[in-house]
C-alpha cells in the first residue's frame, strides 16, 4: 500500500515522499531500541540477582535502572522525531498541491506551440494565450506559497530535529556519567580460592548515585542558540500579511522556540524518589511510561 502511496504521488513531491517514508522506518528503529534497551535493563537485573554476589546483584540493579532511562530517552526522541516528520508533510502537501497549477500551465503552452505549428491563422490561438495568462498567474501564486510555506517549515522541522538530538544526546550523557560512577563501586580485586569478599558497604552511595542522575535529569534544561525566522507574518493563504511589517523582500525577524525539547522530553522513570521506592519495594527496575502513539507513513 505504501508503494502505491508513493507511485501516486505528483512528481513534484514523490522525492521529499520518499525522505518521510525513510523517516519513518528510522523513527521505528530508534522506537524498537527503546524497548530493546528496557528489557536488557530488566535482564541485567535477573541476572544479578541469581548470581549469589550481593555486590553484583545490587549494582546490577541500580545500572538496569540507568540503561532503563536511557532505553526511555531514546523512545522519547522517536516521538519528537514523528512531529519533526509531521511538520516536513506539510511542505509535502503543498508540493502536491502546486504540481496541477505547474501541469496547467504546461498544457496549455503545448496546445498553443502545436496550434501555431499546424493551424497558425487559428483563432482558438488567442483564447488559448488568455488562458495561459490567467494560469501563469494563478502558478505564480501557487509557487510564492510553496516557496514561503519550504522555507518556514524546513527551518521549523530541523530546530525540532536537532533540539530533540541534543536534548537525547545531553541526557544520555547525563545517565552514562552516573552509569559509570556505579561501576566504579564494584570491587574486583581477585581472590584466591577459600576467600570470603567482603560484603558490600555501598549501597548508601549506589542509592545516592540514582538520586543524584533523578536530580540531575530534572535539572536539566535546553540551552541552544536560537533559531531566527522572518515568517510569523504569514497568513493563512501562505502569502505575507498586509500591515505586518513583513514583506516578500523581507520583514521584522523572531526567534523560534526549540519546540521539540521538552515536548515529549522529562525525566521518564527517574521522577523524584519514584526509583529508591521501586528498588526497596523490590520491584522491577525497568519499564516504559511513554504513552504509545500511532505512525503512519503517508
Amino acid at each position: 500500500m505504501a508503494s502505491l502511496r508513493g507511485i501516486q504521488q505528483p512528481e513534484l513531491s514523490k522525492k521529499l515522499f520518499k525522505i518521510i517514508k525513510s523517516e519513518n522506518h528510522a523513527i521505528a528503529a530508534y522506537e524498537t531500541a527503546g524497548k530493546e534497551r528496557n528489557a536488557i535493563a530488566s535482564q541485567l537485573s535477573e541476572w544479578g540477582e541469581s548470581t549469589g554476589d550481593d555486590s553484583i546483584d545490587i549494582l546490577s540493579d541500580k545500572i538496569g535502572v540507568i540503561m532503563s532511562e536511557i532505553g526511555e530517552q531514546e523512545e522519547s526522541f522517536a516521538q519528537n522525531l514523528e512531529d519533526y516528520r509531521t511538520i516536513l508533510k506539510q511542505i509535502r502537501n503543498t508540493e502536491s498541491s502546486v504540481q496541477p497549477s505547474r501541469d496547467q500551465k504546461t498544457k496549455i503552452q503545448d496546445e498553443i506551440q502545436k496550434l501555431k505549428y499546424k493551424e497558425p491563422q487559428n483563432t482558438k490561438i488567442i483564447t488559448l494565450e488568455q488562458e495561459l495568462v490567467r494560469a501563469e498567474a494563478q502558478n505564480l501564486v501557487a509557487e510564492a506559497q510553496l516557496t514561503n510555506i519550504t522555507r518556514q517549515k524546513l527551518k521549523e522541522a530541523y530546530d525540532m530535529h536537532f533540539a530533540a538530538t541534543i536534548e537525547r544526546a545531553e541526557k544520555q550523557i547525563i545517565l552514562a556519567r552516573h552509569g559509570r560512577r556505579l561501576i566504579n563501586l564494584l570491587d574486583d580485586t581477585p581472590v584466591v580460592p577459600g576467600d570470603v569478599r567482603p560484603a558490600f558497604e555501598q549501597k548508601s552511595q549506589a542509592d545516592q548515585i540514582i538520586n543524584d542522575a533523578e536530580a540531575d535529569l530534572q535539572q536539566w534544561a535546553p540551552n541552544l542558540e536560537p533559531i531566527h525566522t522572518q515568517a510569523e507574518g504569514i497568513g493563512s493563504n501562505l502569502m505575507p500579511v498586509e500591515g505586518s511589517g513583513h514583506s516578500v523582500s523581507g520583514g521584522s525577524e523572531t526567534t523560534m522556540s526549540p519546540s521539540a525539547t521538552g515536548r515529549h522530553g522529562g525525566q521518564g522513570r527517574l521522577e523524584e524518589g519514584s526509583l529508591q521506592r521501586q528498588l526497596e519495594a523490590g520491584e522491577e527496575p525497568v519499564g516504559s511510561t511513554t504513552t504509545e502513539y500511532e505512525r503512519t507513513e503517508a
